[in-house]
């Protein structure tokens, strides 16, 4: 299996376990902070797909599909291309609310779907290109942002699961 084939597995995992983790749940649910001071469900869920729209669209010289559509009215942000929640302030996660977890899967479902074909059009040789981005030593290469992506992406898709269970009990799975 080469290495943009176990990216893209990566990131299916990363899809079926926000599936697993929204589906059922009320806008109530997922727009919940545990406490004031952190991360809603609503805003892992938006945040991560940011992560991965914004680093895949990039490394395949595409468009983000946030700024290809009418994504960012439907979650009441701005048309930013950077704006990814990363560094956002107690108050911008806080005002991410959704009117039903269906928006946050189909937005993910529409990056994950750009994300494999991208993916699918990279060589091992691709992977091994480096960034341009001198304030990393060394420069990371398509490889190791894909990683970064995977990591943060598994990170914040275990939260929201965390959360549901944190909410629902039971593993917010059902016995």
């Amino acid at each position: 299996m080469d290495g943009n084939e176990l990216i893209i597995d990566a990131l299916g995992r990363v899809q079926r376990i926000l599936h697993r983790s929204l589906e059922g749940l009320s806008a109530t649910d997922v727009n919940r902070q545990p406490v004031p001071h952190a991360n809603s469900m609503a805003w892992l869920a938006w945040h991560l797909t940011r992560i991965q729209d914004d680093h895949v669209a990039d490394i395949g010289g595409v468009p983000q599909v946030w700024l290809s559509g009418d994504w960012p009215a439907r979650f009441n942000r701005k048309a930013e291309p950077k704006e990814t929640g990363h560094a956002d302030t107690l108050e911008q996660v806080a005002a991410l609310q959704v009117d039903s977890p269906a928006l946050l899967l189909a937005y993910h479902d529409a990056v994950y779907a750009q994300s494999k074909a991208v993916l699918a059009k990279l060589s091992p040789q691709d992977l091994e290109l480096e960034l341009n981005e001198p304030q990393y030593t060394p420069l990371p290469t398509v490889g190791v942002r894909l990683v970064s992506v995977v990591s943060d992406n598994t990170q914040h898709a275990g939260q929201v699961a965390y959360l549901r269970g944190y909410f629902q009990g039971l593993g917010g799975f059902g016995a």
